[in-house]
């Protein structure tokens, strides 16, 4: 949806990269579970700046 991609995975951390809007890469751990603070600040938000959203409106674009 965002153009996101896998493009390696080191340990148990996956980077994702898309480049609409421009090159954007994001690491995501890949922990159970995935708390809650590092999913807003590590991944939510700098996902949602890149895409020039409020975090609120990527949670809609998801349809989470």
């Amino acid at each position: 949806m965002l153009g996101y991609e896998s493009v390696r995975q080191d340990g148990s951390h996956i980077r994702l990269t898309t480049t609409l809007g421009g090159t954007h890469h994001v690491t995501i751990p890949n922990h159970r579970p995935l708390k809650t603070g590092t999913l807003l600040s590590g991944v939510l938000k700098p996902v949602a700046a890149h895409h020039k959203l409020t975090v609120e409106e990527l949670l809609a674009k998801l349809e989470l």
